[in-house]
C-alpha cells in the first residue's frame, strides 16, 4: 500500500471512498463537503492524501486550512474528513494516512491540527481535546460531545499560550459539520 497525494484522476475514486464509509446518507453529505472543500478558496492551502493499493484508493484524508481569532499567523488546519473503505477499516490504513499528513504539514511548518472526532480515536495520534486549552470550534459543541473536538500541537511550545475561536474554511462553516 502507498500513501501519497491525491491528484484529480483520483476525484471518483476518493469519492467513492467517502461515500462507502459514511454510507449512503451520511455519505452523500461528505462527498459534497469534499468536493466543495477542494473548490473553496478558503480551504487552501490543503493536504488531501489518497492510500492506494492496485490502483484501488482504500482511504483518504483531508486537511483544509484554518485560522484561530487574535492569532492569524500561526499555520492551523482541521482534519475532516478521514475515510477508509469498509472493507479495509481497523487494518491501521487510517493511522498511516494521519501520520503521512503529519509528516507533510510539519515540514510546511504548521503548528495545529484540529478535528472533531471519535474521542477514542484520535488521541492515539496525539490529539487533546481543544476546549482544555481555551480553543473554540467554528459552532459551539455539545458539552457531553466536549472531548470530540480535539487539537495536536505539530510545533511544541503553542498549546496553553494562546487561546482562540477556530475559523474554518467557507464550505466547512456550517453548524451541521459541528454535530459530533
Amino acid at each position: 500500500m502507498k500513501i501519497r497525494q491525491s491528484s484529480q484522476n483520483d476525484l471518483q475514486g476518493l469519492l467513492k471512498v467517502e461515500r462507502q464509509a459514511f454510507g449512503e446518507h451520511e455519505g452523500q453529505e461528505i462527498v459534497e463537503l469534499v468536493t466543495n472543500l477542494f473548490n473553496d478558496s478558503t480551504a487552501r492551502p490543503y493536504l488531501s492524501l489518497v492510500a492506494v493499493e492496485k490502483g484501488i484508493i482504500l482511504g483518504h484524508v483531508l486537511f483544509t486550512n484554518a485560522t484561530i481569532t487574535g492569532h492569524e499567523s500561526l499555520l492551523s488546519v482541521i482534519l475532516a474528513p478521514l475515510s477508509i473503505d469498509p472493507d479495509r477499516q481497523k487494518k491501521g490504513i487510517g493511522g498511516k494516512l494521519i501520520g503521512e499528513g503529519f509528516k507533510l504539514l510539519s515540514a510546511i511548518r504548521t503548528d495545529l491540527v484540529f478535528v472533531l472526532g471519535h474521542p477514542t480515536y484520535y488521541p492515539r495520534f496525539g490529539f487533546l481535546p481543544a476546549g482544555d486549552f481555551g480553543l473554540t470550534a467554528p459552532y459551539p459543541i455539545a458539552v457531553q460531545n466536549a472531548d470530540a473536538w480535539m487539537v495536536k500541537e505539530l510545533r511544541p511550545g503553542i498549546l496553553g499560550r494562546i487561546r482562540g475561536r477556530v475559523n474554518c474554511a467557507a464550505a466547512l462553516n456550517r453548524p451541521e459539520y459541528w454535530r459530533e
